[in-house]
């Protein structure tokens, strides 16, 4: 059962793949405001357009929640206009809050393989470009150490090169409030019909 992370709650429109060009609201357009609750821990990783990267970390068992948002790069505050027409040197990421008590760092990035095609380093079907590059943003030592451990065990059994982008996080900027739980709030959008849902069932998550 989730604990109760403050996200403000307000609708989410579909836009990007719809056409359309409704004005958001000063709320939604504000970044998400999140706390992680104590006892809990986060990751951060990036695998493409982090509306997928959010819904597949959210079937996890003790994933307590995804927050979609921008990090890997050096401007301050990016906002998602900048950072989908990769006018930053950000990436869409995702900041999971997760219990390690129920799931270990290593876990989520042995799952982290699994989403994706992390033999390329120029973002993830079908979406391209350095804003959508496969990448894991460490914290600390530990976490590096699972990393190369995890990058390495992946690499021997499947007999692929990782191009994944791996480096120590600098931080993480959650993104616009109508992004998160930007799936279930739009479960109609094209994108998310025709790109996450049929993701999902491929990984056994739908």
């Amino acid at each position: 059962m989730k604990h109760s992370i403050t996200l403000i709650t307000v609708a989410a429109l579909s836009l990007f793949t719809s056409g359309c060009s409704a004005q958001k609201s000063t709320e939604e357009l504000a970044p998400a405001n999140v706390e992680v609750p104590e006892g809990l821990q986060t990751a951060v990783v990036g695998a493409g357009c982090f509306w997928c990267v959010e819904a597949f970390y959210e079937k996890l068992d003790g994933v307590e929640e995804a927050i979609s948002g921008y990090a890997g790069g050096m401007e301050p505050d990016p906002k998602y206009k900048e950072v989908a027409m990769g006018k930053t040197s950000h990436a869409e990421v995702v900041q999971v809050i997760y219990d390690p008590a129920v799931i270990t760092y290593r876990e989520l990035v042995d799952f982290f393989w699994t989403t994706h095609d992390a033999t390329r380093s120029d973002g993830v079907w079908p979406d391209f470009g350095q804003q959508y590059r496969s990448t894991l943003l460490y914290q600390n030592e530990a976490e590096r150490a699972d990393i190369e451990a995890s990058r390495k065990a992946y690499e021997s059994k499947s007999g692929n090169t990782i191009a994944t982008d791996i480096k120590a996080l600098h931080i993480f900027y959650p993104a616009e409030t109508y992004h998160q739980d930007y799936a279930e709030k739009n479960p109609n959008d094209r994108y998310i019909r025709g790109v996450l849902n049929p993701k999902l069932k491929k990984l056994g998550l739908n």
